[in-house]
């Protein structure tokens, strides 16, 4: 069972973590330089675009240095967010939406874009279909997500201690799958479609140094059901330990991420 998250929660999240965000989110800002590199060759040079769950605004302040004729949009669920994306570009529209909903007319922008974001949605067809519906016709929709190999070695070594403990793990948000990806962005309706996959691995002095990491870019656990107290701590320990055992080499452990790319054609209506 893949547990629900907590919007009102991911939203307090990421909007505390906003005034610190790009100092360590260095795994994200590899994600924005490669998807901007995809982008390139289908881009418009002008127009409107929709930066979704723009953060602090990265991947739309890089479009607007390459192509300077286009105007954005920044839109993110997180108000905390969407400031600081408003305060680095002075052109920019701004406005707090949700991917499933998103507050804007059929056909009125040229182009849809968002970096690690989709991953959080539960209704991943039904926030694709909310961009090809803004999008005009041919439009690009670009993205980057987190996959379901994405923090893998914390998720095993977090299940191998729930059994130890007798823990639940329900809690735990699974990330899609590529194939997931496929049948969504298909049931929006787009086409030329192209995925990629990118294997990308961050190393921390230890567990508790990147839960830290993951806490101060807001991506703590948004799970409604996520675990509290005296049980939480210990299963926390139990994980730690597993964790080190099992894959810390030379006094370091790596986190893995799974990066799926998207590139796609809003359809002629």
């Amino acid at each position: 069972m893949t547990a629900a998250v907590d919007s009102r929660r991911l939203r307090r999240n990421f909007s505390a973590s906003a005034d610190r965000y790009d100092h360590h989110a260095h795994i994200q800002k590899q994600v924005v330089a490669t998807l901007l590199e995809l982008m390139d060759q289908r881009c418009p040079e002008e127009g409107t675009f929709l930066d979704i769950g723009c953060g602090t605004g990265s991947l739309s302040y890089e479009l607007c240095q390459s192509y300077p004729q286009l105007q954005p949009i920044l839109s993110d669920i997180a108000h905390g967010m969407t400031l600081q994306g408003r305060s680095r570009i002075a052109k920019a529209l701004a406005v707090d939406a949700a991917a499933e909903a998103l507050p804007f007319a059929d056909r009125s922008v040229d182009l849809v874009c968002s970096s690690s974001v989709y991953q959080w949605v539960v209704d991943l067809p039904e926030a694709f279909s909310e961009s090809a519906r803004i999008l005009r016709d041919g439009g690009l929709f670009a993205f980057a997500l987190f996959g379901r190999g994405t923090l893998r070695e914390l998720k095993t070594a977090y299940r191998q201690a729930a059994e130890i403990r007798g823990g639940e793990t329900e809690h735990l948000h699974e990330l899609p799958e590529l194939t997931t990806v496929q049948r969504a962005l298909t049931t929006a309706g787009f086409v030329q479609v192209e995925l990629q996959r990118q294997e990308l691995v961050e190393y921390h002095g230890g567990v508790a140094d990147l839960l830290r990491s993951l806490k101060r870019i807001g991506a703590g656990n948004a799970s409604s059901r996520a675990p509290r107290g005296l049980a939480s701590r210990r299963l926390l320990q139990n994980m730690t330990d597993i964790y080190r055992q099992r894959y810390e080499r030379d006094g370091q452990i790596p986190a893995s991420y799974e990066v799926v790319y998207g590139l796609a054609a809003a359809p002629p209506r």
